[in-house]
């Protein structure tokens, strides 16, 4: 895991030409502004299989993620793991209603971090606050995707929720058809509350059925949008495993 030097002239021009920031919290801050957020920020990359958040770890810093993709997962007492999402550019990690992190973040790529302590993010608050009422959009962002996985995992069949899955990835991709895929497809299957074979023989199903193309193990291009929308809602599905 590496930070950047703190140099506020390259943290200032870092954020100005940021790629994520029309997406994250830092949208409410103004153009002229950037120069007093880049003075409490600190820029990290992080590479593929590293951690930057540890679950039961003191939740003292925030983190936006400026580029690459995320798993979020969390280990039980036996050490079985619950994958509960994956964050991408412009999502804001380190929430936490304790004083420790309840889940551990995994960079699946190399990631691009812009980090914030929780004494810098007060000072901003202080300075901006609309930022404040932005943070409570992420937190109530959260908590609807922590609902709509609950339904995945309770509700769905297998097919409905590889369905969901592929769909949400191509809304995150802001519509494209084909799709990449950086997780295993053992955290797909730990994601969806699935089994490896599960996951390959849906996929296989949705394949057969025209509505998608495998391209490669991690690339994954949509044929028919309307059909999987429908499948993903529970319509036709006709699979309950």
């Amino acid at each position: 895991m590496l930070g950047r030097p703190h140099d506020a002239a390259a943290l200032l021009r870092e954020c100005a030409q940021c790629g994520a920031r029309k997406q994250s919290v830092c949208s409410v801050v103004e153009d002229e502004d950037l120069a007093r957020l880049a003075v409490h920020s600190q820029h990290m990359v992080v590479q593929p299989g590293q951690a930057f958040i540890a679950q039961d770890e003191p939740a003292d810093e925030f983190f936006i993620v400026t580029g690459g993709q995320v798993k979020l997962f969390t280990l039980m007492a036996d050490g079985r793991r619950q994958i509960t999402g994956f964050a991408r550019q412009g999502s804001f990690l380190g929430l936490a209603a304790q004083e420790r992190y309840a889940f551990t973040a995994e960079a699946l790529t190399e990631v691009h971090l812009c980090r914030f302590t929780h004494v810098g993010m007060k000072l901003l608050i202080a300075q901006f606050p609309a930022l404040e009422q932005r943070l409570l959009l992420e937190a109530a962002r959260e908590l609807i995707l922590a609902q709509e996985h609950m339904v995945l995992l309770g509700r769905k069949t297998a097919l409905e929720r590889l369905a969901s899955f592929i769909m949400q990835r191509v809304e995150d991709c802001g519509g494209q058809p084909e799709i990449t895929l950086p997780m295993t497809r053992t955290d797909i299957a730990d994601y969806l509350g699935l089994t490896i074979e599960t996951v390959s023989r849906m996929l296989n199903m949705l394949r057969r059925d025209g509505l998608i193309e495998v391209k490669h193990i991690t690339r994954i291009r949509v044929i028919d949008r309307p059909a999987l929308a429908i499948r993903a809602a529970g319509e036709r599905s006709g699979v309950l495993m």
